[in-house]
């Protein structure tokens, strides 16, 4: 009785021993694990974190190019509406410009044709069967081949003035050598639609030493008809071309 309680007394204390071992087992390798697990869990959150603030910067950075673009915008549109304003004001002035250049034009004319005292019955006149613009063209064709430089130039519809720069010159197909000649040259359309060409030389001589001679009124009306005569050339000439 006594040798069989031992031997279960025994057998109890092996099997608490067994148990006791099982309850503690070795965890070492997940300890490990664990360890490797929360470094990587920290190197992300710190990447994370990284990337986060990278694209605050970022975000900083797109924000200021947006700001910057609209900034742009604005200013190119004011630039704009600036420069409407400023082509409108050229504009303006450009016309203003041109309204007083052919009233300073038309006022110069006069004023040569005073000056210079023309009047109708004084010089010579024709009248041709043309169109005002077609003997003006040859007017200004006449005087451009015979080397007279335009003082003053008025058109219109009905009316037109040139006048010439004083020129000293020969050349033989106007005047004589040693001459000094200005031109006054009129056209006025007609109800018939003819146009009256006039011409009126103030013509002189020009003696040694720059005196200057007295000429007859034939030899000046010789000169104002030779000048008509290149006008009617030049009329013949545009017929042809």
């Amino acid at each position: 009785m006594t040798r069989h309680c031992f031997q279960m007394a025994g057998i109890g204390l092996l099997a608490g021993c067994l148990l006791t071992a099982g309850c503690k087992p070795d965890d070492s390798p997940f300890k490990a694990e664990n360890e490797s697990l929360k470094k990587q869990v920290a190197r992300q959150e710190s990447l994370l974190s990284s990337l986060q603030d990278g694209n605050k910067v970022m975000q900083q950075q797109i924000d200021l190019l947006n700001q910057e673009l609209r900034d742009a915008k604005k200013a190119t549109e004011s630039a704009k509406a600036e420069m409407n304003v400023l082509s409108g004001q050229l504009n303006a002035q450009l016309a203003q410009a041109k309204r007083l250049s052919a009233d300073a034009h038309k006022a110069a004319a006069t004023q040569a044709a005073q000056q210079l005292r023309v009047e109708e019955k004084g010089a010579q006149s024709e009248t041709l069967p043309h169109p005002l613009t077609a003997i003006a063209k040859a007017v200004e064709e006449a005087l451009a081949r015979n080397g007279y430089q335009l003082k003053v130039s008025f058109k219109s519809e009905q009316r037109a003035v040139y006048v010439t720069e004083r020129k000293t010159s020969n050349p033989a197909s106007l005047e004589a050598t040693g001459s000094r000649n200005q031109y006054l040259i009129t056209l006025q359309t007609r109800p018939d639609k003819t146009t009256t060409l006039s011409v009126r030389a103030e013509f002189e001589k020009v003696a040694q030493g720059g005196r200057i001679l007295s000429v007859s009124q034939e030899e000046t009306a010789e000169i104002e008809q030779r000048l008509i005569g290149e006008i009617r050339k030049a009329l013949t000439a545009q017929g042809k071309a």
